[in-house]
């Protein structure tokens, strides 16, 4: 993002400065990430509510940029927002319910198999 802010500018319809915070904040946040990943060894709670925190409230900024940017950027600007407000949304609230020890739902091929069949 941050080598082709101008050009998603263009195509998005926003200034080129966003894009780069947009992208400055990515590269921020996968490194923060990756740190704390690093440094997680038994009990990784603590870091996993922290990036699950973080990317909560990334989502609401991404909604809280559609709103600003509504009149302004251009259906994919706008879609941008949006998918990344839901994406990084859906997977925080999922880490902090994994974090919190909370159930998470299976995925459908381990809810049923041929074993639970009588």
């Amino acid at each position: 993002m941050i080598l082709l802010r101008y050009w998603l500018a263009e195509l998005y319809h926003l200034p080129a400065g966003l894009m780069l915070t947009f992208g400055m904040v990515n590269l921020a946040y996968a490194s923060f990430s990756f740190i704390l990943w690093l440094l997680s060894r038994q009990d990784h709670v603590p870091g996993l509510q922290i990036i699950a925190a973080a990317n909560i409230l990334w989502a609401i900024v991404c909604l809280v940029m559609f709103f600003v940017w509504w009149g302004t950027a251009s259906f994919l600007g706008a879609g941008h927002f949006v998918g990344e407000a839901l994406i990084v949304g859906g997977m925080g609230l999922l880490e902090w319910r994994v974090a919190n020890h909370q159930s998470v739902p299976s995925l459908p091929s381990e809810v049923s198999s041929d074993r639970d069949i009588p």
